[in-house]
């Protein structure tokens, strides 16, 4: 199989994160980690994975930061994966991914699930890009420009 492209020094911010979560397992082992999966074997079992391509994931997410290990909370000899402040600051982006998805890849009697906001059991608002005024914004209306990260 042939090496991947890393994209660590790309000046794109979109691209960059691919080396870290550029693989849907990688995404869905994210989603679990917020769902309170934190075992080896839950993520295993809840995903069907093979566990070579499992630890390899998981290896990749705690080398970029996103997930870190901790003593098994029953006191066993096992590790579990915790999200880092990294990783939860995912949460907007699995939000939006999941709302793209509800609204272009399922039909509408379709069976799905849904995030729900747990103190008035509804269904999470829309997640919206907003200028620095609060405007809400298009493609349309933005352009991409080059900047130093102190700038």
């Amino acid at each position: 199989m042939p090496k991947r492209t890393s994209h660590e020094d790309a000046t794109c911010p979109v691209a960059r994160p691919l080396d870290a979560l550029g693989d849907g397992w990688s995404l869905l082992i994210i989603r679990d980690a917020f769902d309170g999966l934190r075992r080896f074997g839950e993520f295993q079992k809840n995903l069907g994975l093979a566990k070579n391509i499992l630890s390899a994931r998981l290896h990749n997410l705690v080398a970029h930061g996103i997930l870190h290990t901790v003593p098994a909370s029953d006191g066993s000899p096992y590790q579990e994966y915790v999200l880092t402040e990294k990783g939860r600051g995912l949460f907007p982006v699995l939000v939006a991914l999941r709302q793209w998805s509800e609204e272009h890849l399922f039909e509408p009697a379709e069976t799905r699930t849904r995030l729900i906001d747990k103190e008035n059991r509804q269904p999470v608002a829309k997640v919206k890009i907003l200028s620095q005024d609060g405007r809400p914004l298009t493609p349309e209306d933005t352009t991409i420009t080059k900047r130093r990260g102190d700038e």
